[in-house]
């Protein structure tokens, strides 16, 4: 079977999942969660079944820069309908399932670049796990961030009636939901570079160094984050700030250096 079946099959289910989850909220309602969660499984499946045909080849793993997207992006949904059976988290879902939507459809369609098959050692792979969790999780966070900061500024202005803000939880339970989203995606984002120092042949390579720079600037973002939180008691907006940069950082770290290498340099 090729990839374009599950890929389309996989957006329809997106779109349609964003579509009721939005038409809830638009009503003044909750979205039946039993339903949510099938739709998201079943386009997580077609999501799953169309990256694996366009990941592995007979030579190795390809990860270009929009299946790298599409992949980061399935991991991230996957998370919050796991996180979302436990916690409240299931309002994120109208921000992902579009999302899983544009990469699902840009990693089937869009034009690739030159991106290097990786066939590599367990060592290899495991560093790529814990960077693709790692930003998968920080993305959530940067998500969360974003939610948080709309949350704010309707409660300051006295619209607290906004129909999307209504299906919120509490400002403090969002904010403690992103402090430990970053607590999580951190840590992975430490074994990340941990496991990249043990088992990459030079990080500092001239195609690695601007990544790893990047990416160790924003370890450090979200390390200060976590102990102005721990000690100074950071909240609100110079959170929020803190974790835009950082993910800023990151995302820059890994697609802004893919797409300088696969589509203007070409290597």
């Amino acid at each position: 079977m090729q990839p374009l079946l599950p890929s389309l099959a996989a957006a329809c289910l997106y779109a349609g999942a964003t579509a009721y989850h939005g038409l809830r909220v638009g009503q003044r309602g909750t979205p039946a969660q039993a339903l949510l969660t099938l739709l998201g499984v079943l386009a997580l499946l077609a999501h799953g079944a169309s990256l694996f045909q366009q990941l592995f080849t007979p030579l190795g793993l390809t990860l270009d820069f929009f299946r790298a997207a599409s992949l980061i992006s399935a991991a991230v949904i996957a998370v919050i309908l796991l996180a979302a059976q436990l916690i409240p988290v299931h309002n994120l879902l109208l921000l992902l399932f579009p999302l899983g939507c544009l990469t699902v459809l840009l990693a089937q369609f869009a034009p690739t670049g030159t991106a290097q098959l990786v066939n590599a050692s367990t060592g290899i792979f495991s560093h790529i796990l814990l960077s693709i969790l790692a930003y998968g999780l920080l993305t959530i966070a940067m998500f969360q961030a974003l939610l948080l900061l709309l949350q704010d500024h309707q409660l300051k202005h006295k619209h607290p009636s906004a129909r999307l803000i209504r299906s919120f939880p509490p400002l403090q339970t969002m904010e403690s939901l992103l402090i430990g989203f970053i607590w999580a995606g951190w840590t992975l984002l430490s074994l990340s570079l941990l496991t990249g120092w043990l088992f990459v042949e030079n990080l500092f390579a001239q195609h690695l160094m601007h990544k790893t720079l990047l990416s160790c600037f924003a370890w450090v973002v979200f390390g200060v984050l976590l102990w102005g939180r721990h000690q100074l008691g950071w909240r609100g907006h110079k959170a929020i700030r803190l974790t835009l940069a950082g993910f800023c950082l990151l995302m820059l770290a890994y697609f802004g250096s893919k797409l300088v290498r696969e589509f203007i340099l070409h290597i």
